[in-house]
């Protein structure tokens, strides 16, 4: 696919591309970046600054962690949720709201810890939780109606959205830990809040999109069509159970890092390092997406890319010197996030319009619960062998990458043959 065609130039592109708004462009796309950045800052450091909160008041581990569950399991709902945003007249109104909701929500929820029932702080963590796939995914299905049909403009600002999310995974927690230890945990969540609450300004600020329903409500497929539909839809079912296993994957670094360090015979500590590495070659995997956005079907760049998560992962994999180490993280991140970007891609080109919401936000939702599924499963083959998680992971990939790529070629013959 030639990187100047226009998402105009054809039916596919044209359903992921609606019309930009009015304050598109430039302008657009900064206040974009600095919602969308804010919006996963929230999200991304709120679990740690509750898991915080309760183990420094003298809570115990499982308090910790179902507290911390109460923000993070909700995002499986966000399907459900995601229908508003495709019937909405005006889907900023319904990311600006939940932006809010997850603000009030979670300070309430820190502020009543200790000092009111348990479920009802988890109650109000699990209504902050349950916003999280809009300040997410659903922020995301808006980017296409900001940068215009132009497919090159919109590649290049997938790597801005990538970066969004990276940002909002190093810096949030990274900021909950400085607040946590220069003031209080407390006030590391109010901070947070504070952010969500300043990133429904910013998506009000948006160019406004059209509702693609045309004012025919009943056009929008409900949550089960929209997944009957992903599963029928060949692109769109390989996008998800590609970004599925690469997220049960890449979710095993953090947890072997850590016991790394035993066999690279450094302190523990350092396993900060490799994360750090891997949070790096994030930010820089985005601004080499921004500089030189990606060219070519996001079918075929998909299962490219993700042979090159698998290429990091037997890095990592066979790294014996701590110095390899963190350059294979470092690296992996890099090519994780061009597979990242080509799923944005994907889902921007081949989701229907009167369903785009919901499809980002599926996919979301699956990636999520993939990567919980991926640090579980780590943390039990790591008592077997410290890399027996990477070799499932890269196994795991290789083997998605062989389906998807017997399928295609199943549909081409069958395209050429009906």
């Amino acid at each position: 696919m030639n990187s100047q065609r226009t998402a105009s130039s054809s039916p596919r592109s044209r359903e992921g591309s609606p019309p930009s708004g009015r304050g598109g462009g430039a302008g657009g796309l900064a206040r974009y970046v600095v919602a969308a950045a804010l919006a996963r800052t929230a999200d991304g450091g709120a679990v740690v600054a509750v898991v915080l909160l309760v183990t420094s008041s003298g809570g115990s581990g499982t308090l910790a962690g179902v507290l911390g569950a109460c923000i993070t399991a909700p995002h499986l709902l966000g399907p459900f949720v995601a229908r508003s945003l495709d019937l909405a007249r005006d889907g900023r109104k319904v990311i600006a709201a939940a932006c809010l909701l997850y603000a009030t929500a979670l300070t309430a929820g820190v502020l009543t810890y200790g000092h009111a029932s348990v479920v009802l702080t988890a109650l109000l963590l699990a209504t902050a939780g349950a916003c999280g796939p809009l300040l997410t995914g659903g922020i995301s299905s808006r980017l296409p109606a900001i940068v215009g049909p132009r497919l090159l403009t919109q590649r290049r600002a997938q790597g801005w959205d990538v970066a969004t999310y990276g940002i909002g995974g190093t810096v949030g927690p990274s900021l909950v830990a400085a607040l946590s230890g220069w003031i209080s945990p407390t006030a590391a969540a109010l901070a947070l809040a504070a952010g969500a609450a300043t990133a429904a300004g910013g998506v009000l600020l948006l160019p406004f999109s059209a509702p693609t329903h045309g004012g025919d409500r009943s056009a929008i497929l409900k949550p089960a069509a929209t997944l009957a539909l992903i599963a029928r839809t060949g692109r769109l079912r390989r996008t998800v159970y590609l970004t599925m296993v690469v997220a049960l994957s890449v979710a095993a670094l953090p947890i072997t890092a850590v016991h790394l360090t035993k066999i690279l015979g450094t302190e523990p500590a350092t396993a900060a390092l490799l994360t750090a590495a891997y949070g790096l070659g994030n930010l820089t995997g985005s601004i080499a997406v921004m500089v030189r956005p990606l060219t070519g079907d996001p079918d075929r760049l998909m299962r490219r890319l993700a042979l090159g998560v698998v290429a990091g992962l037997l890095a990592v994999t066979a790294s014996s010197a701590f110095g390899v180490s963190v350059a294979a993280y470092a690296l992996t991140g890099i090519l994780n996030t061009f597979f990242f970007a080509s799923t944005l891609a994907a889902r921007t080109e081949y989701a229907p319009s009167g369903a785009r919401g919901q499809v980002f936000i599926w996919v979301a939702a699956l990636k999520i619960t993939s990567g919980s599924a991926g640090t579980a499963l780590a943390g039990s083959l790591t008592g077997v062998s410290v890399r027996l998680p990477l070799a499932v992971g890269f196994l795991a990939v290789s083997a998605a990458v062989a389906a998807a790529t017997v399928e295609t070629r199943f549909a081409r013959a069958a395209a050429k043959h009906p």
